[in-house]
């Protein structure tokens, strides 16, 4: 089949990898100049630091990312060489928090819990009788639970300290309005799953380089045209085909942001508005990453921080240590709130606080006000076929998990395997 892939984002570059791997002669378009989407590189020159390729958001991956990590090997990235693994480790400056052993799951998870420093014991009996009961239960809430609702019993400093920065860094939803649901499901694929899924995966070279370049590179080595800074004004259907701009394709793949997918679905037929009304109902949170530099090296690659209503930023990494200049750290902030301005002094005087590093200078800050989609108990996201032949794929169409690279591949691989040949088509139709 002739197939059109919109957005070069993670999701696309996956579903494009696929459907050329299953011998569609594709074609990706990608607005921008650069691939990555939401999760690609910016480059700046730091004052006083030299050339370095930063971020537009810190991204963690965990072992649980079994589809992204297949993705890279198969178009040639070794995943030993651009991603540092280790236990996972939600440790503060001060050496207090969570730290798992390289043991078996549950094992890890328990002798992480029996072994933090900094609780006590009724804080570990409390999380080992909560994790326990979702064990039990085989980690399935109420849909209409929050991740709140899910801890009502749980020690108040475990909930501060483990669960609100787990559930912010992976739903980007505080914990009081975070699908319970959706959360449980990320623990047993992470804390509960197999050897190695709750491991860290830390990106030591820029988002860029971790995945979409490499499979630009392998499409274009396998005969599919990439087509960058190429923004798509317009779609249409013609009998069983679909038309974009002036090219016709057997299938189309819609691999954009929801508002991108919704503007060129605007002015087809009433079939699509129910799943427009979907993207539309969809509410959205901020992810900040704020870049200071100095003379700093933290006692590990990431830590947890203490966040607050004056402290917004829930982690930071060392760049240094993970293949970048030293001296520069990046500071998350998910669930983002204000402006550019206050959240980096914010920061600033978060990182005096609880880092004793006052002298840190600001570099840059970015704030991706559209990053993910709140992940609210029983949310009905869009789904994945829209029409026939015309397909949405992203971290936000319906799926199990929230929104991450490893939902936009395993979204992206699902909608390019689904692609039905043109007779099929014609039947279904």
């Amino acid at each position: 089949m002739k197939v059109a892939v919109v957005g070069a984002g993670w999701a696309g570059c996956a579903a494009a990898v696929q459907a050329t791997g299953d011998a569609h002669q594709v074609t990706l378009y990608e607005a921008m100049r650069s691939p990555g989407g939401r999760a690609r590189a910016v480059q700046r020159l730091p004052g006083g630091i030299g050339p370095a390729a930063l971020d537009n958001g810190q991204h963690i991956l965990i072992g649980a990312y079994s589809a992204t990590l297949d993705l890279m090997a198969r178009v040639g990235v070794d995943a030993t060489k651009v991603l540092l693994r280790c236990p996972l480790s939600l440790n503060f400056d001060d050496g207090t928090g969570l730290r798992l052993p390289p043991w078996p799951a549950p094992l890890d998870a328990l002798a992480g819990i029996v072994l933090a420093g900094g609780w006590s014991l009724s804080d570990k009996a409390s999380l080992l009788r909560l994790a326990w009961r979702w064990r039990r239960d085989r980690f399935t809430s109420d849909p209409q639970a929050t991740v709140d609702d899910l801890c009502r019993g749980l020690a108040p400093r475990i909930h501060r300290e483990l669960i609100e920065p787990l559930c912010v860094a992976a739903l980007n939803t505080p914990a009081a309005q975070a699908s319970g649901a959706v959360f449980l499901r990320v623990l047993r694929d992470s804390l509960f799953g197999p050897a190695g899924s709750s491991n860290l995966l830390l990106p030591c070279t820029d988002l860029a380089s971790l995945f979409p370049v490499p499979a630009l590179d392998w499409l274009q080595r396998h005969g599919s045209q990439v087509k960058l800074g190429q923004r798509v004004q317009a779609i249409s259907r013609r009998g069983n085909c679909w038309v974009v701009d002036d090219e016709v394709f057997d299938a189309l793949l819609l691999a954009t942001p929801p508002a991108e997918s919704a503007r060129l679905l605007e002015r087809l037929e009433a079939a699509a508005d129910d799943w427009l009304k979907r993207v539309q109902a969809l509410r959205y949170e901020a992810i900040t990453t704020v870049y200071l530099a100095g003379s700093a090296r933290l006692r590990q690659p990431m830590l947890l921080l203490r966040s607050g209503v004056d402290a917004p930023a829930q982690f930071v990494f060392d760049r240094g240590q993970l293949g970048g200049p030293q001296g520069m750290l990046a500071f998350m902030v998910s669930a983002s709130h204000g402006t550019r301005a206050d959240l980096q002094a914010q920061v600033g005087a978060q990182a005096a606080a609880q880092l004793g590093l006052p002298t840190l200078q600001p570099v840059q800050t970015i704030v991706e006000k559209r990053a993910t989609f709140a992940c609210t108990p029983g949310l009905l996201r869009p789904a994945q076929q829209i029409l026939p032949g015309l397909l949405a794929c992203g971290d936000y169409v319906e799926g199990p998990y929230p929104a991450t690279l490893e939902g936009a591949v395993r979204s992206g691989l699902q909608a390019a395997k689904s692609l039905l040949p043109r007779t099929v088509q014609q039947n279904s139709a």
